[in-house]
């Protein structure tokens, strides 16, 4: 099943990546690149496996995750880590860079771009002369939903 038309080129990228692992482009794992890719949100592992589970495409975890390892490879996909144990990624290619807020109550993740910050960043790599290849910028709170429900429970107020 086609979930969305993948870039000819992109295809031989991940061909590629995977044969230098010694591993074929096979029905399933397609279907992983594709769901992925086809998806705007951070998904988990066990997402793709459910989604492509409703789809009747048969796949292991263990093909989805060395899958994804391979499309984090090759650019297509962003893994990031929240410090819940459980990784989650994201399409890469339908989205221009971007830094994340996560909710340590609820795992929310919450988008968000800061030319600002993204400009401080430029301007520190050149006065250190470094140069920046890539950084990952991931702010940890509380969410406001999660502030107001601690306020409810008595547990503390939500911050402004």
């Amino acid at each position: 099943m086609i979930i969305m038309e993948i870039a000819a080129e992109h295809i031989k990228r991940f061909k590629l990546a995977l044969r230098a692992e010694s591993l074929r482009l096979t029905s399933q794992r397609l279907a992983v690149m594709e769901d992925i890719l086809a998806s705007g949100g951070h998904r988990e592992c066990d997402d793709i496996f459910l989604s492509l589970r409703e789809k009747r495409i048969p796949v292991s975890r263990a093909t989805i995750y060395r899958t994804l390892d391979i499309l984090e490879q090759v650019g297509f996909v962003r893994k990031l880590d929240i410090g819940d144990g459980r990784f989650r990624y994201e399409n890469k290619l339908a989205q221009s860079h971007h830094d994340h807020f996560i909710c340590l109550e609820c795992g929310r993740i919450i988008e968000f771009v800061d030319r600002g910050i993204e400009r401080r960043q430029e301007r520190l790599s050149k006065e250190h002369d470094f140069r920046l290849i890539r950084h990952v910028h991931q702010l940890f709170g509380i969410c406001r939903a999660c502030q107001m429900k601690k306020a409810k429970r008595g547990n503390g107020s939500p911050e402004a």
